[in-house]
């Protein structure tokens, strides 16, 4: 590996990100209040919009939380909940009731395997910080969703968890310990060069307070969100870099707490209206043919 191309030190391992959310799946609900408030908020932006789906992908379903929202608000639609990690469609199952039925099916963002033009909504909350491909992600997105569809997703900005980056930084350790986040202007770009029309994302600040540091790094680690850059650091930290660490996040502490800081960008945008195919020896699933198989 080059340490010095950020691609290869920050470059995500989808192997990782699949097996981190499949540990994490039995227990992620409990430790995963953060997701929640973001996918409310985002299912809130849906009463602002005047569409009413025939078919939604939930991208990065997770638990199924979302995909059972939105199969209450739109109940004539199909709603297919998607994920990378098969323990999350495993719990996601307890979700899908008998009037909220919806899909389940393990599928990669970079190749979703749906027929080109399939949804008329994409929903995806705190997925697209897992991908370092935004032009390959965005282009799959622009490629399942029909002409004037929508899609609407949360992710991680660059400034989540900076206390923590910053603390293994001034205690010395300038290893990559905390996962790479696009910026708002790199998102807007992969947007519009994927041709999704009428971009607009917008950005908000969370600060959780935790009684320490330990206390941040087990939630993250039950949630899934650990490190899973190709550049990260492997193996035991030592002692003494730990300690380090510890004693610079310190200095922040205030009122018996520390703080770490979760941006969450909250973004819109439309379908193009030209597709192109998908991957080349695919075999691509249709709406209809997943409504008959439930």
């Amino acid at each position: 590996m080059n340490l010095h191309d950020p691609r290869e030190v920050f470059g995500i391992d989808r192997r990782a990100v699949a097996q981190a959310f499949d540990r994490a799946s039995a227990g992620y609900d409990d430790s995963a209040a953060l997701q929640e408030r973001v996918r409310n908020e985002l299912l809130a932006r849906l009463e602002e919009l005047a569409i009413t789906p025939s078919s939604v992908l939930d991208l990065g379903a997770g638990t199924g939380h979302g995909a059972r929202a939105l199969k209450r608000r739109y109940p004539r639609a199909l709603v297919v909940a998607s994920d990378i990690a098969p323990g999350m469609l495993d719990r996601a199952r307890l979700q899908s009731r008998w009037l909220r039925r919806f899909a389940r099916l393990r599928a990669d963002a970079y190749a979703l395997p749906f027929r080109t033009g399939a949804f008329d909504l994409v929903f995806s909350n705190l997925m697209l910080q897992w991908c370092d491909d935004l032009d390959a992600v965005f282009a799959e997105i622009a490629r399942v969703l029909k002409p004037g569809g929508l899609l609407l997703f949360s992710t991680f900005g660059p400034g989540t968890l900076a206390e923590l980056r910053d603390a293994w930084e001034a205690g010395g350790d300038t290893r990559n310990h905390v996962n790479h986040f696009f910026d708002p202007h790199a998102l807007g770009s992969a947007l519009m060069h994927a041709s999704l029309a009428e971009p607009v994302l917008d950005v908000d600040r969370v600060v959780q307070r935790y009684p320490d540091v330990f206390a941040l790094m087990r939630e993250i680690k039950a949630i899934g969100a650990h490190n899973v850059t190709r550049g990260r650091a492997r193996g035991l930290t030592g002692r003494h870099r730990l300690e380090a660490m510890i004693r610079a996040y310190e200095v922040q502490r205030r009122d018996g707490s520390l703080p770490a800081t979760w941006e969450v960008i909250h973004a819109t945008a439309w379908g193009a209206k030209a597709h192109r195919d998908g991957p080349a020896g695919e075999a691509l699933i249709s709406p209809d043919a997943i409504r008959r198989k439930r």
